[in-house]
């Protein structure tokens, strides 16, 4: 039954507050996708447009993208609770230039761009929460940006564990390296570091 599919979503919208009566909520349930995926399994290609908006119930993703050189760079880590698209993609219905990879076995909760504006228009305080969840990203991907032009490798890291924490066991070294924009060995000599002390 899909309300039960929902209930991990149900619990993550109760706890940010957002106020959705129990009909807004039947709506938003009736119109999402459930879909198991596989460790490595890709929910999106680079060339392809994205068309869903995910929700993770449980499970962990990644955005990631290559440049000219074939060297990987990976924009975001999603983890369970939280909620994940490729944002230019989505809106503008355009070939995505990412991949989103599943980094473990995750449900998804899925919405297509048509259906998630209906719902959008239909419950105001989905609208209002999404648009938080737009401001709040756009915040974060903010920072993140002057951190990688202004922050030291170690600094990165430091500001990496803060933010991800327990990601460590999770992935592997390389994904952060890419991630944080260093090299595998840099990321290594700064991990020596910090057990040394």
């Amino acid at each position: 039954m899909m309300t039960d599919k929902c209930s991990e979503l149900k619990s993550f919208m109760a706890k940010q507050r957002v106020p959705l009566s129990e009909e807004d909520f039947a709506l938003i349930s009736a119109a999402a996708v459930y879909k198991s995926v596989r460790k490595k399994e890709l929910l999106l290609q680079a060339g392809e447009v994205c068309r869903f908006k995910i929700f993770i119930s449980q499970g962990f993703l990644r955005t990631f993208r290559f440049d000219g050189e074939g060297n990987e760079h990976i924009l975001q880590f999603s983890s369970g609770q939280s909620w994940t698209t490729e944002g230019e993609s989505y809106s503008n219905q355009s070939p995505s230039a990412y991949y989103i990879e599943a980094l473990e076995d995750s449900e998804l909760l899925m919405w297509t761009k048509d259906s998630f504006d209906q719902l959008l228009a239909a419950i105001p305080a989905l609208k209002a929460f999404s648009e938080q969840l737009i401001f709040n990203n756009l915040h974060a991907s903010r920072n993140r940006l002057y951190k990688a032009i202004s922050a030291s490798p170690e600094e990165k890291y430091e500001d990496f564990v803060q933010t991800y924490p327990g990601i460590l066991q999770r992935v592997p070294l390389r994904m952060v390296a890419s991630y944080l924009g260093v090299s595998l060995k840099t990321l290594t000599r700064i991990r020596q570091g910090q057990l040394q002390r």
